[in-house]
């Protein structure tokens, strides 16, 4: 992947990037498609498929996470992708001379709370895998999803304390018809919890709703929200926030620019999703 990537830079080919776990739905291949539109039809667009280990926890869902790799390669040849990268935990993660990997990347502030809080490991391993990545495929640009705005904003904290040359783009959220952000752990979801997910969704509609320009109290926000969410009765919260976008911090109240993140339990199913009010 490496050599690649040096053979294009030597020949100026613009490189688009869009890091994937796989199981690819219409919201990785969107990000195929701004990856193409940046570094246009002789540029290079890049797709790694990797379940990163370093970013489940214990508790966490890597060993049933939907894999479907001749699926993939078959989305990413009709979606115009020139190369697959699927390296083997082996590879990104040797162990030289019997001793483990060791050597990880972390980012000391946007990461405490939210994902961060719940899954004290993750963005450690995202961006340590998302580093390596750079490294390997040396984009110009790298595409990212804003379902994880969380995690969006950790990756450009990053490139910019770490000065890669990579410009990070964040690609709008792409929902099912009722209005359910697309996810590849959607496929865990039962008839019965997929139809209440779309709590999701409208707990965000809502709370846009109490907002609607005004400032309010968060902690009166959260409440309200909280109890909406406890109607369905196959949700079980796991946290929602009302914070600055640019710092991450709480706010004590919400208005207009305002972005809110939530996380809900379906099951062992764990959703995500976030809204500019």
């Amino acid at each position: 992947m490496q050599r690649l990537a040096k053979g294009w830079q030597r020949r100026q080919v613009r490189v688009g990037f869009a890091p994937t776990m796989g199981y690819l739905h219409e919201g990785h291949l969107s990000l195929v498609r701004r990856a193409r539109q940046i570094v246009g039809p002789r540029g290079t667009v890049v797709v790694s498929i990797y379940v990163n280990p370093t970013q489940f926890g214990p508790k966490d869902d890597l060993s049933r996470y939907p894999r479907d790799f001749a699926r993939d390669r078959k989305l990413c040849r009709a979606a115009g992708v020139d190369v697959i990268f699927a390296p083997s935990d082996r590879e990104m993660y040797p162990a030289n001379h019997g001793e483990e990997f060791s050597t990880y990347v972390v980012e000391g502030s946007l990461s405490r709370g939210m994902e961060g809080a719940s899954r004290p490991t993750h963005f450690r391993g995202v961006t340590t895998v998302v580093a390596k990545l750079f490294n390997l495929v040396q984009p110009d640009v790298a595409v990212f999803g804003a379902k994880d705005f969380q995690q969006a904003a950790i990756v450009k904290r990053m490139v910019r304390d770490l000065n890669f040359p990579v410009k990070i783009v964040v690609a709008q959220t792409h929902r099912e018809p009722d209005g359910l952000a697309m996810s590849s752990r959607n496929k865990y979801l039962s008839p019965t919890e997929r139809q209440q997910a779309i709590v999701l969704s409208k707990v965000l509609a809502l709370a846009k709703k109490s907002v609607n320009g005004h400032l309010v109290t968060s902690a009166e926000l959260k409440r309200k929200l909280e109890r909406f969410i406890a109607t369905f009765p196959d949700a079980r919260l796991d946290y929602v926030e009302l914070f600055d976008p640019r710092t991450l911090h709480a706010v004590s109240k919400a208005g207009r620019g305002t972005q809110m993140a939530l996380a809900v339990f379906f099951g062992k199913t764990r959703l995500i999703d976030n809204e500019t009010l």
